[in-house]
């Protein structure tokens, strides 16, 4: 399989990918994981191949969001709560491969916006689009895609690590030789191996939030949403996630990163953006934003627009 046949197949979701073999008349199991997909076509379809099936109908969606680059499109986004407007006529694009950070103070919609990414929340106006599907329209396409690593643990708690991650992994259908591959990967990768048959009731906040971050990773999704994923950690760990988490950029994943920590946007961030009162009131490479406010970090640009501190009201 040639790089480029790899790049433009890895770019395709699993619909495309079994409407592509259903073409090729080639027969591939219902509950193979995309990576097997992904190899088992590269042996028999080339990339001229690729570029000819998605021009037909079926897959033109799929050749369209190839050539914008776009893994998510925001526009005119509006979430209110009774009198509270939680979003307020946000517009954003996010990259493909892209890690993105989303930063603000408690309260500002970072959490609500991912909400309405992940179709935990339904917006009041405006829309989402996660790779070529509506989020009103399309949820369970969408979730075939995503990760999603919430604020507070969603672990269970009478289960061990192991169990919790092996747990999360058959709710995807994923094979089970595969499934046990990756959980000893990310329990060697985020160190919780030692410990991965103790029960998580007695694990560590910082602790909980790997195993968390396993759970949401397992399935190998395209996108991830990590919302606030080192909360808890001591700073060895949190640096240590740090690396983890930068990895990922390495497996053409995008990434949408909430944080408190300054420092951790400012170092794993492609682009930031900077979200008060939700609405979005800049967006940039951090280095960037840096130089076009004349400031050290990102903290002092987060201060000199909005008038307030990242960490205000925790």
């Amino acid at each position: 399989m040639s790089s480029d046949t790899n790049k433009l197949l890895k770019q395709l979701d699993k619909k495309e990918l079994y409407e592509i073999a259903k073409l090729k008349r080639i027969n591939i199991p219902k509950d193979w994981s995309k990576t097997l997909i992904v190899e088992l076509l590269g042996l028999n379809v080339s990339k001229k191949d690729i570029q000819t099936i998605v021009t037909k109908p079926s897959l033109m969606r799929a050749s369209t969001k190839t050539r914008d680059g776009s893994a998510i499109i925001i526009k005119d986004l509006v979430k209110q709560f009774e009198d509270v407007t939680a979003v307020d006529g946000l517009n954003l694009e996010i990259n493909e491969g892209e890690l993105f950070g989303l930063l603000g103070p408690n309260g500002a919609g970072k959490t609500t916006t991912i909400n309405i990414l992940t179709g935990t929340s339904k917006p009041t106006k405006g829309t989402a689009i996660v790779r070529g599907y509506d989020v009103t329209k399309n949820l369970k396409e969408i979730k075939t895609l995503i990760g999603v690593c919430p604020q507070e643990a969603a672990v269970f708690k009478f289960l061990n690590a192991r169990e919790n991650i092996e747990l999360f992994g058959s709710l995807h259908s994923m094979p089970k030789k595969e499934l046990e591959e990756r959980t000893d990967t990310l329990l060697e990768l985020l160190d919780l191996a030692k410990v991965s048959k103790r029960k998580a009731k007695g694990y560590s906040g910082g602790m909980l939030r790997k195993l968390n971050l396993i759970t949401a990773l397992i399935s190998d999704p395209e996108i991830a949403f990590l919302d606030e994923p080192t909360v808890g950690m001591d700073p060895r760990a949190r640096r240590a996630t740090w690396k983890f988490i930068e990895s990922l950029k390495n497996q053409n994943k995008t990434i949408i990163l909430t944080t408190h920590y300054i420092e951790e946007a400012e170092a794993l961030s492609d682009r930031v953006g900077i979200i008060d009162y939700g609405r979005l009131i800049d967006l940039g490479p951090p280095q960037e934003l840096m130089e076009k406010h004349g400031t050290k970090n990102l903290e002092e640009v987060f201060l000199k627009i909005t008038g307030r501190r990242i960490l205000e009201g925790i």
